[in-house]
Order: C-alpha cells, then structure tokens, then sequence
C-alpha cells in the first residue's frame, strides 16, 4: 500500500473559532492506482491534498506512505520526503519563466544534488516522456498551456517519485489541451505510477480508475468509476 491515512483530522484557529475542515478521513491507495478525489470548493480536497503532499500534517490521525509514519518527521526530512517521493502537478504550472523547458525539468535534481551531466540526461528523457523532446531549449512564454503543464508533469516525474499529485491539472487549459494532457495521466498509470488527483470536475473525474468524493470535510461516498458514474 502506497497511501494509509486512518481518522484523519484538521482543524484551523480562526480568532477565538476552531474551525474544522477534514472530519475523520480515513484512505487507502495501493501502489499503481490512478484515484480522482472529487469535492466542490470549501469541501477540504486541497487541504486533503496537502496533507498527503506532506505540505501541511493533520491536527490529529495517522499517515503512513510508503510504510513510513511521516507525522514523525521533522522539516528536513519532510522536505527531502517531498523531493524524492512525491512528484507534484498544479493548476497554475509554477515553471520559471527565464530558464528554458529543460533547466526547469532539472530543478529537482540539483535540489537534490545530482551531477549537471546526469541532471541533463534525465531531464532531456522526462521531456521525451511527455513528448516534448524537440521542446528542450524553449522557455515557458514560448509554449501553449498545454505544453507547460506537459514541462510541469515532467518536472514532477524527473525524480521517479512514488506519487503524482495533481491538483485541478487542467483548471487552465482550453478543453483540448485538457484532453491531452488527460491522455498523457492515463499512459503514465498505465507505466505503473500512482496517480492521485484532486478536482471538482466530473468529465476529469471519470478517467481515473476510482473517484472518491467528499464534502464537507468527510469523504462520503467511495468506489469505482462505473459506481460512481450510475
């Protein structure tokens, strides 16, 4: 099992007010499952989100990837969970807009101290991956919406994580680059990686494997696509 959260809480203090957002959220996903976690705005998806992203730890429960108990860790070594596990995808792209498609790519690997040759090597494979390899030397103002998330999945991929998070992926693309790039999450489950990502939409809902819902904090509702499309 790749993901074990068990009676997950998070509560915020707002003034005086503790406001709850996840209310005992317990979730599993095995290693290789491609899992949409589907919830309108205000349900606590992106807090979810975070939580399994080890960018934000719950306020009470369990999480355990990759059999690790990662509430026990300290900063740095959240951060350098992060790094190496965890491959992140988001609405907004977040690529550096002065360094070409390549240099991008390879920011995780000098994060992570590898050698510029190999940091070269793997970025310039991560990019043929998502069928950008003629794209190598373009900057982020000379690529189409689609073509920088493409970059954004590869960075995210660079380090052979044990996860992708995708968080609303396609929220800025027209709908034909949105299909593309949906295609592009189908392949790279089919290659094995764990996809696990969060959105309000249906029609992006239903690629995934297994939908999850949830609202108001608690997920309500579980089961595969077919269930949960009846």
């Amino acid at each position: 099992m790749i993901l074990n959260l068990q009676n997950i809480f998070k509560e915020y203090q707002q003034d005086k007010l503790v406001v709850p957002v996840l209310k005992d959220v317990s979730l599993q996903v095995e290693e290789g499952e491609y899992v949409a976690i589907m919830g309108p705005s205000g349900s606590g998806k992106t807090t979810l989100m975070n939580i399994i992203g080890c960018l934000d730890k719950p306020t009470s429960g369990t999480y355990e990837l990759a059999g690790e108990d990662v509430l026990k860790y300290k900063d740095k070594e959240m951060s350098d969970l992060r790094l190496k596990r965890i491959g992140f995808v988001f609405q907004s792209f977040h690529l550096m807009p002065r360094q070409s498609a390549l240099e991008n790519v390879a920011l995780p690997l000098s994060y992570a101290g590898v050698k510029k040759k190999e940091r070269k090597e793997r970025a310039a494979a991560a990019l043929e991956r998502v069928g950008l390899g003629e794209r190598v030397d373009f900057k982020p103002t000379q690529l189409s919406g689609g073509q920088k998330q493409r970059v954004a999945i590869a960075r995210a991929m660079v380090n052979n994580p044990k996860i992708l998070l995708a968080d609303e992926p396609t929220g800025a693309l027209d709908s034909k680059s949105g299909k593309q790039i949906m295609e592009l999450f189908e392949s790279l489950n089919e290659e094995g990686v764990t996809i696990v990502m969060i959105t309000h939409d249906r029609t992006i809902a239903s690629k995934a494997k297994r939908i999850i819902h949830i609202i108001d904090g608690m997920i309500t509702e579980e089961g595969s696509k077919e269930g949960a499309d009846e």
